[in-house]
């Protein structure tokens, strides 16, 4: 069994546009940055005006590791890689880099893909763009 996220009402829409597959983030409306990770406030200008809009979820690997021990649930996948990609959008999300590790580089575009891992929980993966 994995590990489920709390859903609250500043992150509900992002989980819940994954089930779709789709990615969403929120963007300020006030001064119309966009922001990841979901959160109530606005980390630039401090409004509370934010909503949700549907990303193109494309971007750029700006880091990975390999994972070679993993524990729990994802123990049997190892290795596996986890990066840090800025979407166009101008975000950073950490997420699970699909396709061969010897493939994978900084710099590199990906866009988003979507991980079933089982009943209601999908996660964002990204995977290269060929």
């Amino acid at each position: 069994m994995f590990p489920r996220p709390v859903l609250d009402s500043d992150s509900a829409p992002f989980w819940e546009g994954l089930q779709r597959h789709e990615l969403w983030i929120q963007r300020c409306d006030d001064c119309e940055k966009y922001i990841f990770y979901p959160r109530s406030i606005c980390p630039h200008c401090f409004s509370t005006d934010v909503s949700y809009v549907k990303a193109a979820g494309t971007g750029v690997i700006y880091s990975y590791t390999v994972v070679h021990r993993a524990f729990g649930p994802f123990a049997a996948e190892a290795p596996f890689v986890v990066g840090l990609v800025d979407l166009d959008e101008g975000v950073r999300m950490m997420a699970r880099i699909r396709g061969l590790r010897e493939e994978v580089a900084i710099g590199e575009r990906v866009r988003v893909a979507f991980e079933y891992l089982d009943d209601g929980l999908t996660l964002p993966a990204f995977e290269r763009v060929k």
